[in-house]
């Protein structure tokens, strides 16, 4: 009996220690940091460029299925509301940052799903690249949807919790 309920002390010590490893580095609440990227037609991007607007960044990869699978929500978001009216921001729109190691894969998958929308960068070390560091992304899909002053609103929505939230916001 001891052995069972000390095997079952390191199971639950282990996803213990894997969720807080996993834990996206930014809170609800908090203000995310201005960063400086290229985006993949090769002009130079700000964050602070998008004040003013609802903002969703979307850390994926074109080789995660579960990030894969939600691409057709985000891009009926992209759709409903990017030229939208709200009450409190100019517009929605949509940061997709790749963690890849494959370019071609990435381009591929980008077409393949139909994402539109302007903003999109590419970091061709994974986990290990400079944004993804800088975030302390460990796994994706992490998402975070931000206020039109930078505040993060929401860590890891799913759409219809965007959708929703959206909706409310509008004009």
């Amino acid at each position: 009996m001891k052995q069972i309920l000390w095997f079952a002390i390191i199971i639950v010590l282990a996803f213990l220690i894997r969720y807080i490893y996993q834990r996206p580095k930014f809170d609800k609440g908090s203000y995310f940091i201005d960063f400086e990227s290229t985006l993949a037609d090769g002009t130079v991007f700000r964050l602070e460029q998008l004040r003013g607007y609802y903002v969703l960044i979307d850390f994926w990869g074109s080789w995660c299925g579960p990030c894969r699978a939600e691409n057709p929500g985000l891009v009926q978001l992209h759709r409903r509301y990017n030229g939208a009216k709200f009450k409190e921001a100019k517009g929605f729109e949509i940061i997709s940052i790749a963690l890849e190691n494959n370019q071609e894969q990435w381009q591929r998958a980008v077409k393949a799903d139909g994402l539109v929308w302007s903003y999109h960068i590419l970091e061709t070390q994974r986990l290990k690249g400079p944004l993804a560091k800088q975030f302390g992304i460990r796994q994706i899909p992490t998402k975070y949807l931000l206020n039109p002053e930078g505040q993060i609103i929401s860590v890891n929505p799913d759409v219809d919790e965007i959708s929703t939230f959206l909706s409310e916001e509008i004009q």
